[in-house]
């Protein structure tokens, strides 16, 4: 497990730096969006990297690792939204931002390491397309959890679905690299 704690880390600092840089670019105008204006950015992602495993045809040139990324960073935005609401304009800095995503990757990791303990590891003996079909049946339940108004009757909540998409991308990156 000390393999997958280092490879989280070293996932997690491209999907970092990432942000960052669009955050020095765009300022946090991911703010303004609502949560299910962000679960639809990521079932688009998530759309997108089933279609790449699908098609034997692709007519943009960028592959998998930067749709898992996209997930990745969408659902950290995600996470932020659900702690701080929506905002009507831009109003965190970088810094601000960054320690926002440093937070919410701290508690996913936990959950990752927790999990990843209970279960053994299965994951590495997984597919990237199994890893997949899973994040886009947790973006579908989001969904669904957004249309019944957050109201669940013995569900986890939005906010461990969201965790839950990161670890898998986190997952298949790992998976992706190691080709």
């Amino acid at each position: 497990m000390q393999d997958t704690s280092k490879q989280f880390d070293a996932v997690i600092t491209a999907c970092r730096s990432l942000f960052i840089n669009k955050m020095k670019d765009y300022g946090c105008a991911w703010r303004v969006l609502r949560l299910p204006s962000l679960t639809d950015q990521i079932f688009i992602k998530v759309q997108r990297i089933r279609g790449l495993q699908e098609n034997e045809v692709q007519k943009i040139d960028e592959g998998e690792v930067s749709e898992f990324i996209g997930v990745i960073n969408y659902c950290i935005m995600a996470l932020i939204q659900l702690e701080k609401g929506v905002a009507n304009q831009p109003d965190l800095s970088t810094v601000e931002a960054t320690d926002l995503y440093d937070e919410k990757i701290a508690q996913t990791k936990s959950l990752m390491m927790d999990k990843n303990h209970d279960y053994g590891e299965a994951w590495r003996d997984m597919r990237v397309t199994s890893l997949t079909d899973l994040i886009f049946q947790k973006i579908l339940r989001v969904k669904q959890i957004e249309d019944n108004k957050g109201k669940t009757l013995v569900s986890e909540g939005i906010d461990a679905n969201y965790q839950d998409m990161i670890n898998y991308s986190v997952f298949a990156l790992i998976h992706l690299e190691n080709k």
